[in-house]
């Protein structure tokens, strides 16, 4: 089985930005984190950050027909990208939305999710743990 964890703008700055509501963990312990997840249910796992919402579209295009699930935290896309939603519904590969923070919880402009609806599944307000449990649903689906 293979996954790709995609992480939208300002998820490379984890453990600098905002660490009240995203935790002390740094991108790198995050990569860690799942990587050795991964690992132990012999998934094979790749990463990719960007801040620009073209490059994570491209990116998601690029796993047609390469990897079986995709765990995607887009980040402030989540709210305004419609081009994120259609790259997952063209692609057709099982995708989880998965967010730090639980969005519910914050400003009312991040209840609005438009990449919900192409995916499986969301795991919201888990910290670091949600994207282990992102890789969990799409291991049992898949």
């Amino acid at each position: 089985m293979k996954i790709l964890v995609i992480n939208g703008p300002n998820i490379n700055m984890l453990g600098i930005r905002e660490p009240d509501i995203y935790g002390k963990g740094t991108y790198d312990d995050l990569v860690s984190s799942v990587k050795d997840h991964c690992d132990g249910l012999g998934i094979d796992v790749s990463f990719f950050q960007s801040n620009s919402e073209g490059e994570i579209v491209s990116e998601i295009q690029r796993a047609y027909g390469v990897f079986d699930g995709i765990v995607i935290n887009p980040a402030a896309y989540t709210h305004t990208s419609v081009a994120l939603l259609d790259a997952v519904k063209a692609v057709g590969i099982p995708t989880v939305e998965v967010h730090i923070s639980d969005p519910d919880t914050r400003e009312d402009f991040r209840k609005i999710s438009y990449i919900r609806l192409g995916c499986i599944a969301t795991i919201k307000g888990r910290g670091f743990k949600g994207y282990m449990e992102a890789v969990d649903l799409l291991k049992s689906r898949i």
